[in-house]
């Protein structure tokens, strides 16, 4: 796609600022996407952090009510600031930093939602910092979805050709039998249709559904969810046209064998994102489904035992980029 056909900036949240999320921002100088994002962070997390890799770093502060197309210079990256309470100590999270983490969010979310960006792309937090910061997180997805009063947030990964959805999130998984029920698994399947239709522009999207249990029940020999919760709700959606196939076994959903498609949708998060993660780990995106915003992530968490050493692999951080940009140019 052409970058410079996106009718507003793509916001960047920086994410932990212990974490490898500063650098990956850091990458962004001087490529082709510095002058078409910008980033939501504390300035002196950037500075510092750029100061440690020996990297050139410019700030240029981001207003609302600029116009658009006002060009940033070389070694430059646009920043909205808020600042971090805490100073950033590479590799030990301070829980101290939590609500302002939390605050960049809503600044994000909201400035989408008055179309001031055109797109969320999220580096990663640490959830246990948070938590232990006072403030009951447990992911990006679940909190973009009460921000922005979305009933059904949808995780999908993307890496390459596979799209995996998840039908529950981060949860025990002694929780996520009774999780599933025909109700939620029905509306998650029909914003993961609906979404494949809109954001990916598919217009008839072909779903493989995995099974919960191991050879999706083998007749109800190894759990009747199969037969008596997923089974039901693919036969509705499949009288309705939908292009639903399964409750296929999940060690086989993802093999050719099953058959090409366009999502696979897997019980729980630990049953699909293994497979996509080893096929695609450093350049799969997260993607929120079901959001008013579009909303893209990394595929990996903070990597505080990386942090500020310049390793920091910066692939899917672009791809996430790159599919935020091409969903808001549908």
């Amino acid at each position: 796609m052409n970058i410079i056909d996106l009718q507003a900036p793509l916001a960047i949240t920086a994410g932990e600022p212990a974490g490898i999320g500063p650098e990956l921002c850091l990458a962004l100088v001087n490529s082709d996407w510095a002058q078409h994002v910008v980033i939501i962070t504390d300035p002196d997390v950037l500075a510092h952090r750029a100061t440690r890799l020996g990297k050139k770093l410019s700030i240029v502060e981001f207003d609302p009510t600029e116009p658009r197309s006002r060009a940033i210079p070389a070694d430059s990256l646009r920043v909205w600031p808020h600042k971090m309470p805490a100073s950033d100590v590479c590799g030990t999270p301070n829980p101290a930093n939590a609500e302002a983490l939390l605050l960049g969010l809503r600044m994000a979310a909201n400035a989408c939602q008055k179309d001031i960006f055109c797109g969320l792309v999220t580096a990663p937090l640490q959830k246990s910092t948070i938590n232990e910061g006072g403030f009951d997180f447990s992911g990006h997805t679940e909190y973009l979805a009460e921000l922005t009063g979305t009933e059904v947030p949808v995780m999908l990964l993307v890496g390459g050709d596979l799209r995996v959805a998840l039908a529950s999130t981060h949860m025990p998984l002694s929780e996520v039998p009774a999780y599933i029920t025909r109700k939620r698994l029905e509306a998650v399947i029909e914003v993961l249709h609906l979404d494949l239709q809109s954001r990916f522009g598919i217009s008839d999207p072909e779903i493989v559904v995995c099974g919960l249990n191991p050879h999706a029940g083998e007749g109800g020999h190894l759990g009747r969810e199969d037969m008596d919760v997923i089974a039901p709700v693919i036969a509705a959606f499949r009288e309705k046209g939908l292009n639903l196939r399964g409750p296929l076994p999940a060690d086989t959903a993802f093999t050719p064998a099953a058959g090409r498609s366009d999502a696979v949708l897997a019980m729980y998060h630990d049953q699909g994102l293994p497979v996509l993660k080893y096929a695609s780990f450093g350049t799969a995106v997260n993607v929120t489904l079901g959001l008013p915003i579009i909303r893209t992530s990394v595929d990996h968490g903070t990597a505080l035992d990386i942090a500020g050493s310049g390793k920091a692999n910066t692939g899917s951080m672009i791809a996430a980029i790159e599919l935020a940009a091409k969903l808001a140019s549908q």
